[in-house]
């Protein structure tokens, strides 16, 4: 069997949908599972929708998801240039070839011509088509003959190349993932496969792309699916029958409702990132990424293999390198994956624990620093050890434990009006007394006293240590009291419980 090469070939025309970033991570499983190699090329062919950035943006997520490219615009390889604007001589010779082989034609029908028609249709209660059915009576050169044809480009007229689609032609391909999948031409219409930019559609570039390139399986999106026969009828049409790729076309990332396409709109309104990192576009257009919002690339990549594709197992928790042993695209499924933003916290969350806590430490120290608060990296160490367990995010951290970091500024209400009663003040102060009489101030000795306290003057466990904990933390949370107590030290835990006798 030849090399296993995959291409993962998106336009540069915004920030990168998550779907696209399955269909890339698909790719770079497959090819990384069987030894092949793992190409992106940039199709920017349609220059009126290129949006500056993007380009980069595809280039900066890929390489924070750890899918590591092997051929591309900014590794090289021996099949490039990778970017369709880059490579517009090549396909003007294969434009040439299709109509001197009959397969293409020339169309000098304007914008304005064709929206007529459409609009004719429309209010017929019809729908127009460019095809078998009506060239014969639009401005082409099938319909023009040779000699017209001829003056109207020597007159510089504008013109486009369309695909000559034949008649009650039965295209048949074995989807990897659908299975055996028919279509008639006789149904499809006589797409342009070359502008009147001078630059090729995305149909013609793509299969010139992918012959030329060497490309043994094209991995896409489901919506690419009714452009498959025009595919392979262009490979028939270019001489190259017999040398297509494998076609598998994967199913939609839906709403979390499970109906429709996931959007950017759905994650706006429901709160969730739909792209890798967030975008800034060139107009000041925010949106929210992955990245930013905390996520761990190891999540993503998780959860967006998970979503769609089944291991046949039970395991959910799998890293890059277990995905790719894994990773078989016989088991992804033909219906959409319904997108569950409370999952993708859990991903995180997993992925949170697993994680050593010197690592977590030093992603949680900028976060300090941003705060002005400046700790030692064992002090932060240990405290993540406490808080880790009840958070999904890094930033959780704080949220969890800014209270090993600083005295709290205010009293939980709720807990103070349930557990600070006319006879807690005498209670704290008794326990106060206790602690500043200690020579160690570890959390054993410390619970060992207070809890001694209690037993003796028969107190219920909660009529003091929930106190305690609201002047500590300035709520009913967090971890170990004794603990906390250890960590923030004798003076500052009498300070604190000093200052919510005051207050409270």
């Amino acid at each position: 069997m030849s090399e296993i090469r995959v291409r993962f070939a998106p336009s540069p025309t915004g920030p990168l949908h998550i779907g696209g970033v399955r269909t890339a991570l698909f790719n770079y499983l497959f090819a990384r599972k069987h030894g092949g190699k793992f190409l992106l090329r940039i199709e920017d062919t349609d220059q009126t929708r290129f949006v500056e950035g993007a380009e980069a943006y595809i280039n900066e997520a890929l390489e924070w998801l750890g899918l590591t490219v092997d051929e591309g615009v900014r590794q090289g390889g021996a099949y490039g240039p990778y970017k369709q604007s880059e490579r517009r001589a090549i396909y003007s010779k294969y434009a040439d070839q299709l109509i001197d082989n009959g397969w293409a034609y020339y169309a000098f029908d304007t914008p304005e011509e064709l929206e007529a028609l459409r609009i004719e249709a429309e209010t017929a209660k019809g729908t127009f088509s460019y095809d078998l059915h009506t060239r014969g009576g639009l401005s082409n050169s099938l319909s023009l003959g040779a000699d017209e044809t001829k003056r109207r480009m020597e007159a510089g007229e504008a013109y486009v190349i369309r695909f000559k689609m034949p008649e009650h032609h039965e295209v048949v391909a074995n989807d990897l993932v659908r299975g055996q999948v028919r279509f008639n031409t006789s149904l499809l219409d006589d797409k342009v496969i070359f502008k009147s930019d001078g630059l090729p559609t995305y149909h013609l570039a793509n299969i010139v792309d992918d012959h030329l390139m060497k490309i043994t399986h094209v991995i896409r999106g489901e919506e690419w699916l009714p452009s498959l026969p025009l595919h392979l009828m262009l490979y028939k049409a270019l001489g190259w029958e017999g040398e297509e790729p494998k076609f598998a076309h994967l199913p939609l990332i839906l709403k979390p409702t499970g109906k429709g396409k996931l959007s950017k709109r759905d994650g706006d309104k429901d709160g969730f990132p739909v792209f890798p990192l967030e975008w800034v576009g060139p107009d000041g257009e925010r949106a929210s990424g992955y990245r930013e919002s905390g996520y761990f690339p190891e999540a993503v990549n998780n959860l967006l293999a998970l979503l769609g594709w089944n291991p046949g197992t039970e395991q959910e928790l799998f890293s890059l390198n277990e995905l790719t042993e894994a990773f078989s695209i016989e088991r992804v499924n033909k219906s959409g994956a319904r997108f569950d933003p409370v999952k993708a916290t859990w991903f995180n969350q997993q992925y949170l624990q697993k994680k050593d806590d010197a690592e977590l430490a030093r992603l949680f120290q900028p976060l300090l620093e941003a705060r002005g608060i400046s700790c030692d990296e064992g002090y932060v160490e240990k405290v993540v050890a406490l808080v880790k367990e009840r958070s999904v995010f890094v930033s959780d951290f704080w949220e969890q434990g800014s209270y090993f970091f600083e005295p709290p500024q205010s009293y939980d209400e709720k807990t103070a009006k349930k557990f600070w009663k006319e006879n807690t003040p005498a209670i704290v102060r008794e326990c106060m007394v206790i602690l500043q009489g200690m020579t160690a101030f570890s959390s054993v000795a410390t619970e060992e006293k207070i809890k001694e306290y209690i037993e003796r003057n028969e107190l219920g466990f909660g009529v003091v240590m929930n106190p305690l904990r609201l002047a500590i933390v300035g709520a009913g949370k967090g971890p170990h009291l004794f603990d906390i107590m250890e960590m923030i030290g004798r003076e500052e835990s009498l300070r604190r419980i000093s200052k919510a006798l005051a207050v409270l």
